[in-house]
């Protein structure tokens, strides 16, 4: 069957010729922010879509969001819509995980001020005065058990870890290879206390936002390390910093912040919070970059054409995201 899908965001002229050539003959593809006359696509394809947008044609029946996590604007947008799937992907998620890992780690082994301090061929830093933890029969908490979750406690069961895991979706499936101990979110604050490690794998929904606050991060073990790659807000930014800055929480690896620069110009003088994280030793800042990837915009591309190319056979498209519930 022929669809018509628009890309609202033209990619560079290689990226958009590498996704038309794996797409099937049956999907035909517009690209930019002028609309082709008629105006009669039923895909529309973007990080970010506006009302006008929507209505731009009236056989749009999909949105594909090409990253993975839908913002609340677009949730909300959306919710106005029934008729119009929401369709997001998951081709970041590998990156995303890779980059919990590296955060976990080094805010474990406390590689960033070592790193820094020996730079200026001082070696106190991570001496016997300052030991880390051996993660080795420590408690993981996964907190958002997709693919991004997943892949996270796969490695940390390799490292000797234990798994517990607290899910929004107690239905969806689970890896055979992943031995968790699942829990649905109402049993968070009884699983709190177990974990060592926190990694925090969700979206941001309104069910979400502030979902770890100050009374959830006194309920770790002290000492206890947290990591996010899920968005920001969900750990309530003030608790957040007064438990690194009073050693109640033992370190944080953050990919995901606060504040955002408004534009190119004020990315280089922007800091992600109105808390100073940036002068703690024991918080790895990292700009929000767990998906930038060598390889994330050919996965990019390949995952459009993947969900384009099931639409033009007839099936259905993968990822849906249930708009009431945000994922």
């Amino acid at each position: 069957m022929i669809v018509k899908a628009h890309l609202l965001q033209k990619p560079a002229p290689g990226l958009l010729a590498e996704l038309q050539s794996q797409l099937q003959p049956e999907v035909h593809l517009t690209a930019g922010l002028e609309f082709p006359s008629p105006a009669d696509f039923e895909i529309l394809i973007g990080s970010r879509v506006t009302r006008q947008q929507l209505e731009a044609s009236p056989n749009v029946r999909a949105f594909i969001n090409p990253y993975t996590g839908v913002s609340e604007e677009t949730l909300a947008l959306l919710a106005e819509y029934p008729r119009i799937a929401l369709h997001n992907s998951h081709h970041p998620a590998a990156s995303t995980a890779e980059m919990a890992l590296a955060l976990l780690l080094a805010a474990v082994r406390r590689l960033v001020p070592a790193d820094r301090d020996l730079r200026q061929g001082d070696w106190t830093t991570g001496g016997w005065s300052d030991r880390a933890p051996v993660l080795e029969g420590k408690t993981l908490l996964v907190l958002g058990y997709g693919q991004i979750g997943q892949r996270v406690a796969r490695v940390c069961q390799a490292l000797g870890m234990k798994l517990v895991a607290v899910r929004l979706n107690m239905n969806a499936p689970k890896p055979p290879d992943v031995h968790a101990e699942l829990h649905p979110a109402s049993d968070l604050r009884q699983v709190l206390p177990r974990a060592n490690v926190l990694v925090v794998a969700l979206p941001l929904t309104p069910k979400t936002r502030g979902l770890i606050g100050a009374a959830e991060l006194a309920l770790l073990p002290r000492g206890a390390v947290l990591v996010n790659v899920g968005r920001g807000p969900i750990v309530d930014e003030a608790a957040l910093y007064t438990a690194l800055r009073d050693g109640t929480l033992g370190a944080a690896g953050i990919d995901v912040w606060y504040s955002y620069p408004a534009d190119d110009a004020a990315r280089t003088h922007t800091f992600p919070s109105k808390y100073p994280f940036q002068d703690l030793d024991n918080v790895v800042l990292s700009p929000h970059r767990g998906g930038l990837t060598v390889e994330g915009e050919h996965q990019g591309m390949a995952a459009i054409a993947a969900m384009l190319n099931a639409a033009a056979r007839g099936d259905r498209m993968p990822n849906r995201v249930d708009v009431a519930e945000g994922y």
